[in-house]
């Protein structure tokens, strides 16, 4: 029989976790929570650990060079190594919107990962020169006073 003590990440209390199993890694008591929510996660914590992970993914033809994205839901702890490979490895052409998916069923884990950014298109080229020229040709704020 062993204890793990943990610390609850379900709500911002921060419970201190005691999760005592069996010989066999079964769960037998999760003591320490205040809510349920509490015994939830200690149980899976000790059992199936899970993370959602975040990070960046280059945007080809955008307007930022990155855009931010996540794992649309939790991922075996395990996973994450080779989930950051997946996402390093990824682009994606822009325009991007919040919710796109950016790499399917990452690492065989059934789980997308996401975009939570909006990126637009790069301008044309000499789409900014045109609003340079037109800038120029505008009376400036202090003139004329």
């Amino acid at each position: 029989m062993a204890i793990r003590e943990l610390t609850c990440i379900s709500c911002p209390l921060g419970c201190p976790l005691k999760v005592e199993t069996d010989e066999n890694g079964a769960v037998l008591q999760v003591t320490g929570n205040t809510c349920k929510r509490g015994e939830v996660y200690g149980k899976k914590e000790v059992t199936a650990p899970e993370r959602t992970v975040t990070s960046t993914v280059a945007v080809v033809g955008g307007s930022a060079p990155l855009v931010s994205v996540r794992t649309k839901t939790d991922i075996p702890k395990g996973k994450i190594f080779d989930c950051m490979e997946a996402i390093r490895a990824a682009k994606i052409q822009a325009p991007v919107h919040i919710g796109d998916v950016v790499v399917e069923n990452v690492c065989g884990t059934g789980v997308d990962v996401v975009a939570t950014k909006a990126v637009a298109e790069k301008p044309a080229a000499g789409a900014s020169e045109c609003l340079r020229s037109r800038a120029a040709l505008l009376p400036s704020a202090g003139a004329g006073a």
